[in-house]
């Protein structure tokens, strides 16, 4: 029962789809701003959501082969129940989406195009590839829209997305997101070497791919130092190692949970430190 209930929730895209709040509100946390749920905030919940489960159920067609991994075979069984959430998530972006001024509304086409195209078969002869499939670039992607997402979003909303401080945040986000998705890119060598994507644990291997994360973690908690005060840096720099240790040791680990739950919650795990040290920005 317990395990029907996790995959439940990693595999109906619920958990990221609370990570994507998390970061979110992690922005609000940061500039200020008090924590509610906005529509954006919901907007947000409901987009990831959907984005993931057609990511999930289209990329089904690019790993069967692989359907005797444990991940695949629970997605392959639950599709049904995956597009169901995702049908309702539609429904509730749509509603959000109507409450939001019209800058965030067109702020939010960049962002809506790379995403629908990163999931769904546009490119190729026979327009079988999506961006992910293209070499080394799904990384760089997933980094950059998660770090427009859940930080200039929210800034564009407010108003306040010239400041130097967004941009700074920017930046040390989509380090944070580009050092957690490593860790995916060499659980899922194996397919994506089926499907000839290149990534780059395949082109760098398995130690230089490690010793790529802990720069760019250095990068991050720097950045962290001069955006924050002290309290902020602190939370922030202890969830910076306590992250690189599940990603030093990703390697070691074959179990999707590690991955999905794990990693995918370092950005819960972020945000949730920050809260409960009721930190604000400097």
């Amino acid at each position: 029962m317990l395990k029907k209930i996790s995959d439940l929730i990693l595999y109906s895209n619920l958990f990221i789809a609370c990570c994507a709040v998390a970061m979110t509100w992690q922005t609000r946390l940061l500039i200020g701003e008090n924590l509610a749920w906005t529509p954006l905030v919901g907007l947000i919940f409901c987009a990831t959501l959907v984005i993931y489960a057609l990511h999930r159920v289209v990329g089904m067609s690019k790993v069967k082969d692989f359907l005797d991994v444990e991940r695949f075979h629970v997605i392959q069984t639950y599709q049904s129940h995956i597009l169901f959430y995702a049908a309702l998530a539609v429904i509730g972006g749509m509603i959000c989406f109507f409450y939001l001024n019209i800058t965030v509304q067109l702020a939010l086409v960049i962002p809506a195009l790379l995403s629908v195209a990163y999931v769904l078969p546009f490119f190729g002869k026979k327009r079988e590839k999506r961006l992910r499939d293209v070499h080394f670039i799904k990384i760089f992607l997933i980094a950059l829209v998660w770090a427009y997402v859940t930080v200039l979003l929210p800034a564009i909303e407010l108003d306040i997305w010239q400041e130097k401080r967004i941009w700074l945040m920017f930046a040390e986000r989509s380090f944070f997101v580009f050092c957690i998705t490593l860790p995916f890119d060499i659980r899922d060598l194996k397919v994506d070497k089926h499907n000839n994507v290149n990534t780059l644990p395949a082109k760098l291997g398995l130690k230089n791919t490690l010793r790529l994360a802990f720069l760019l973690m250095i990068i991050f908690v720097l950045l962290c130092y001069i955006n924050y005060d002290d309290a902020a840096f602190l939370a922030l720099f202890i969830s910076a190692i306590s992250t690189y240790l599940l990603i030093y040791f990703s390697p070691k680990f074959t179990h999707d949970y590690y991955f999905t739950g794990l990693m995918d919650g370092t950005m819960i795990v972020q945000f949730l430190m920050l809260w409960c040290c009721g930190i604000a920005a400097s």
